[in-house]
């Protein structure tokens, strides 16, 4: 399917990233009536907050630093992290306007630093399978060539997934939009990128897309297939599929 190393054939000298954000501001508004009194990242599948499944990964992987931005309903969201240690949380406050997901990662740059970093989405996760995929994801990067590295998941090993493909990957690992094509993969709303994209951008209302295709126009935007179930958690009655894939996946391991 694609040219990205797997984990076992990179070498170790690889660079990991050392911070994160992950983009917890939504409205959640098809969660409603259950977003109407928490934030859509604090919704429990499995026993777990969706925020906390993605923060747990990146500890995991051993990152320093997340930030999380926050807007709708933020202090609940500040509250429930004071109980973590790991990784350490920045909180980006957008509770005065929304900036969507790229003007929500340029407000947070001075946190992020100038290497590259993970962008997580706080409404979806993943049960991995073998190398964690944050820790692939990392090894598959490769500056020089990217400037962004997308996590990839198949039809067939997404839950709760309505819509269509995002994305083709040509024989070298870089990406172009599928456009629906079956053949193509989901973006799993997990990536690395380089703070050099975001160059000369202002902090106000903007979308990651662009930064896609910017990417692909240059031939710059690659992805990697995950190993595991990708799980993502659109509306009240998608909760009991996602936590019967979590029970699934997690049997499968043992």
């Amino acid at each position: 399917m694609t040219s990205i190393p797997d984990a076992a054939s990179v070498p170790k000298t690889a660079i990991v990233p050392k911070t994160a954000i992950v983009l917890a501001a939504g409205l959640g508004k098809r969660m409603r009536p259950i977003t109407d009194t928490i934030p859509k990242p604090l919704v429990r599948i499995a026993g777990k907050t969706l925020l906390d499944w993605g923060l747990d990964s990146l500890a995991a992987a051993g990152i320093g630093k997340a930030v999380v931005n926050v807007h709708y309903l933020p202090e609940q969201i500040v509250a429930h992290l004071g109980a973590r240690h790991a990784p350490r949380i920045v909180i980006s406050d957008e509770s005065e306007r929304l900036l969507d997901s790229a003007g929500g990662i340029v407000k947070a740059l001075p946190e992020l630093g100038q290497q590259p970093f993970y962008i997580l989405n706080a409404d979806t996760f993943w049960i991995d399978q073998g190398t964690p995929n944050l820790n692939r994801l990392a090894l598959a990067w490769d500056a020089a060539k990217m400037d962004i590295l997308l996590m990839l998941a198949d039809l067939h090993q997404a839950t709760g997934h309505c819509g269509s493909t995002d994305f083709l990957v040509a024989p070298d690992g870089t990406l172009r939009r599928s456009k629906g094509d079956p053949a193509g993969l989901i973006y799993a709303g997990a990536a690395i990128a380089h703070p050099r994209i975001f160059k000369g951008a202002l902090p106000e209302p903007h979308s990651l897309n662009a930064y896609f295709d910017k990417a692909i126009a240059a031939g710059r935007l690659s992805g990697m297939p995950m190993y595991g179930h990708w799980i993502t958690v659109g509306t009240p009655d998608a909760i009991a599929s996602a936590e019967a894939a979590v029970a699934d996946a997690l049997a499968e391991l043992q």
